[in-house]
């Protein structure tokens, strides 16, 4: 019995394709041929569904998923396999009209039969290319399920929810889908370029509602089902790889016919009402009545080439067919690739015989999935076929490796992942050809995972830049009534709007997501100051109750929780800051602002008694009536100054204090020093960070010395005299240091006689000779000379010693204590 032949004819939305995998399934095996990857991996996910993983195969250039069971194969048209089948199916077989790729088509329609079905799905303008090649076929005309209308002409801004925009390149489609950000919070993305599962995610996105547009190249008309009710041309002209065409009645269909679904009607229309952008009446009239010209010609070459030679292999794919509907095919991509190569000694010289020459023609079918042009898909194909004639006649595993590699990442934007998984398809493809790698198995397994990977950096992109779900959420949920916003916060700050971040509120500080457009900042501010208000409040509440390790200041802001709340200001003295509430906090209520700030105030007052305690003593003395001017002349400089001033500026009004005003000072903790007035307090860390941030509110910035430094290079961070570093020459020393070895130096002295004092205490802190000469010299000692050369002796000059008196009361603490320690200089040394 012969085996039927069905060509099954008719517009979109027949329900062809269900048809044949109906068909296909109620038999022991089949093989269906699509036109895109993509419409293959949708029919294999049904077919799993109905069968099993077990029993199911896709085969296509770049992945091959064929369990060793499988009986029902789904593949592009380029990947079909030659075994035998009970049924076989052609989807779409008007593309043997396909300048690059309709001889595939023909091929198919003419060789490719099933044992006991065949069926050939396509549009009723293939109907008399049916009647002249395949003239035993019955033909079944397949109605549209439903009525597709023209709906005119309607702007981008002004299409209907469940809207798809068809534009015919990566750049337009681009730009419409950022317009649909811009205007209506967002549109899915699908391309012909996108694999399964980038083209999946985005189609989910649509489909489950999170966005009511698509955009999308022609792909769309390829059999994608989707739920779309009007279809938009933002264009009615492509690029076919040969020059810019307007689109065929036909192909303006098959877009078209993506609008409505089984029973529920469609429409289609421009986005422009005059020029080459805009239907023709007659174009009109074909599409609604499903009117289209017969297709007269299919592209034909050879399918069974002869590869004894490489001349005889370019004479048999250039060979013309018999005269009658069949047309020569221009030459696709991989017989201009063969040419190149053939120009080539060296590949005459390794294609010799049927063996290498059907290995060269393999390598030339290599898609240019990376869209490069001629020559360098020539030179990269040109590579490759080294490879699989020379050694062991594989690719390299070190250079397949390293060429995925590079291309495993998700950094960059929307194009450059793009372009990276058009680069990974080669590569798949490569590992799917079982002999040219030595493991292809593990290969087609990293290129898989890499390509996964970058669908989904892809979707994510694509979502980040043409889905704004923050607006798409305040449309849905409030239109221009910011009151009804509902607003949530996260553990860490954000704000959010149905799980959307709109923001983050930082302390008291609510920031608007800079992504945010300028239309919706002003909506969102508006509804973050009316939801927000009562989290303020308990935050304030939280700030008045809250534990003094809570709070910090660094340089004039005092922070809560390392939110910034207030800033400090110049008070009445140094010791005493105004406390200034930050702007954020406008929007509590005034006896809540007065307890904020009382607790801040309460916290600084105990913070400078505990580290800085000197600093008030100081104000208190200066503004003292009863104290002699020196004496407030004194304090007050120190009191300016931070509590550490050099000597030699004050030395008149030093030398003028009465022994009872200079303990005082020594009560008060102030060390009079040879050279420098000072509390020790003062050099530790604590201290000297709020020494810092209180001279910082004065606008006294200061680099704060490397914790328990007691020397320092010069011109490092804090090696001022204003830090507590007295500068000598190449280093600089703490100035209480300075002080016990100016003591030491002078307990030492017998009067104006020479001595040599003990170089060990200066040495131990790190003191270096050359520092110790000059702290020596202006400490007011000079070295001795005999006979030209320089004695280990110093001599006082007669310039004031330290007094006794002078000494603060408290002994020293902590590391002071350990300098107390060293001892006197010995006497007479030497």
């Amino acid at each position: 019995m012969k085996a039927a032949v069905t060509a099954v004819l008719g517009p979109t939305n027949t329900g062809k394709t269900h048809l044949a995998v109906e068909r296909m399934c109620a038999h022991s095996s089949g093989i269906m041929g699509f036109p895109l990857r993509l419409l293959a991996r949708e029919v294999y996910d049904r077919v799993v569904r109905l069968k099993g993983p077990e029993q199911v195969a896709l085969v296509t250039g770049e992945e091959k998923i064929v369990p060793p069971n499988a009986r029902w194969y789904l593949c592009t048209a380029e990947s079909m396999p030659e075994h035998d089948a009970a049924f076989v199916a052609l989807d779409e077989a008007q593309l043997g009209t396909d300048a690059e790729r309709g001889h595939v088509f023909t091929d198919r329609l003419l060789r490719r039969r099933g044992r006991e079905e065949t069926m050939i799905l396509g549009s009723e303008a293939l109907r008399p290319m049916i009647r002249d090649l395949v003239p035993d076929a019955e033909i079944i005309g397949r109605p549209r399920f439903s009525r597709l209308t023209y709906a005119g002409a309607k702007k981008i801004s002004r299409l209907p929810k469940r809207s798809a925009i068809v534009a015919f390149s990566a750049e337009e489609v681009y730009a419409v889908a950022e317009m649909l950000r811009r205007l209506r919070g967002g549109a899915a993305v699908v391309m012909g370029a996108l694999s399964p599962r980038t083209r999946n995610a985005q189609v989910a996105m649509f489909q489950a509602g999170e966005v009511d547009y698509l955009v999308a190249t022609d792909a769309i008309g390829m059999g994608l089902n989707m739920d779309v009710a009007h279809v938009a041309f933002a264009s009615l002209h492509k690029f076919d790889g040969r020059r810019n065409r307007r689109l065929t009645v036909a192909e303006m269909a098959q877009i078209a016919g993506r609008a409505g679904r089984h029973q529920r009607d469609g429409t289609f229309g421009a986005v422009t009402e005059e020029g080459p952008g805009a239907f023709l009446p007659e174009e009109v009239f074909a599409i609604e009545e499903h009117r289209f010209p017969p297709i007269e010609h299919l592209y034909w070459r050879n399918g069974e080439p002869d590869v004894s030679s490489i001349d005889a292999l370019i004479a048999s794919l250039e060979r013309r067919p018999e005269p009658g509907v069949l047309l020569p095919a221009p030459p696709a991509t991989d017989l201009l690739v063969l040419k190149r190569l053939a120009d080539e000694a060296w590949v005459r010289e390794r294609a010799r015989g049927p063996a290498m020459v059907k290995r060269l023609w393999a390598a030339c079918g290599l898609p240019d999935f990376r869209k490069v042009g001629i020559d360098p898909h020539a030179r990269f194909v040109s590579r490759i076929f080294g490879h699989l004639s020379e050694g062991r006649m594989v690719v390299p595993n070190q250079w397949f490796a390293d060429e995925v590699t590079r291309l495993d990442t998700i950094a960059g934007d929307v194009e450059t992942i793009a372009g990276r998984i058009a680069a990974i398809r080669s590569w798949a493809y490569i590992a799917q050809r079982a002999d040219w790698l030595a493991d292809p198995a593990q290969a087609a397994e990293r290129t898989r995972a890499i390509e996964e990977r970058l669908s989904d950096g892809l979707h994510a992109s694509l979502t980040q830049r043409f889905v704004d779900k923050r607006t798409t959420a305040l449309i849905r949920q409030i239109g221009a009534d910011a009151s009804l916003l509902p607003v949530t916060i996260g553990a860490e700050g954000e704000v959010l709007v149905e799980e959307h971040a709109i923001g983050r509120l930082d302390g008291f500080r609510f920031t608007v997501d800079p992504a945010a457009r300028a239309a919706d900042r002003r909506l969102l501010l508006a509804a973050a100051e009316k939801r927000l208000a009562g989290e303020r409040s308990r935050r304030a509440e939280a700030l008045v109750s809250a534990e003094d390790a809570a709070f910090t200041v660094s340089g004039p802001a005092i922070l809560w929780n390392g939110h910034g709340v207030a800033d400090l200001k110049p008070g009445p003295s140094l010791a005493r800051p105004q406390v200034t509430l930050h702007r954020d906090l406008d929007c509590l209520a005034k006896p809540q602002r007065e307890a904020v700030r009382e607790r801040l105030m309460r916290w600084l007052g105990g913070m400078v008694a505990r580290h800085v305690p000197v600093l008030a003593a100081l104000a208190e003395a200066a503004r003292d009536p009863a104290a002699t001017p020196g004496l407030r002349v004194v304090a007050g400089e120190l009191e300016a100054a931070g509590g550490l001033a050099p000597r030699l500026a004050l030395r008149e009004a030093v030398d003028a204090l009465s022994p009872d005003e200079r303990k005082r000072l020594r009560r008060i903790g102030i060390t009079i020093g040879a050279l420098d007035l000072f509390d020790p307090r003062l050099m530790k860390p604590a201290a000297a960070r709020w020494r810092q941030a209180l001279l910082a509110v004065r606008g006294q910035s200061t680099d704060l010395p490397r914790e328990g430094a007691t020397v320092l290079p010069r011109g490092a961070p804090g090696a001022r005299i204003a830090t507590g570093f007295r500068p000598l020459a190449a280093q600089a020393v703490r100035v209480d240091l300075v002080e016990r070895i100016a003591r030491a130096a002078h307990d030492a002295r017998q009067g104006r006689k020479p001595f040599a004092p003990d170089p060990a205490l200066a040495t131990s802190m790190g003191v270096e000779p050359a520092t110790f000469e000059r702290l020596m010299a202006e400490l007011g000692f000079r070295t001795v000379r005999a006979g030209g050369e320089q004695a280990a002796a110093w001599i006082w000059q007669g310039r004031r010693a330290p007094r006794r008196d002078d000494r603060p009361a408290p002994p020293p603490t902590g590391a002071f204590a350990a300098l107390a320690a060293w001892g006197n200089l010995e006497k007479n040394h030497g």
